[in-house]
């Protein structure tokens, strides 16, 4: 594991110590945790405009797919 020095203004670290104290774990923990949320999220969108830009994906159509989620049958 590598160290990372980050400088933050005073009232995000008042944020984020009042968050870590409300979740009780560490200031550490709580950035680790954040970042790889935010990591996972930016795979998330990358993944999501890909497939949005890839022509042989298929068009779904939202009347049908709303029709077929909204079915209890």
């Amino acid at each position: 594991m590598v160290e990372i020095l980050v400088w933050v203004p005073d009232s995000l670290l008042e944020a984020l110590d009042s968050a870590a104290a409300e979740l009780d774990t560490t200031r550490a923990d709580l950035i680790r945790q954040a970042l790889q949320r935010y990591v996972e999220d930016v795979q998330d969108l990358n993944l999501a405009v890909e497939r949005l830009q890839d022509p042989a994906d298929s068009i779904m159509d939202w009347q049908k797919v709303r029709n077929a989620l909204l079915d209890t049958g």
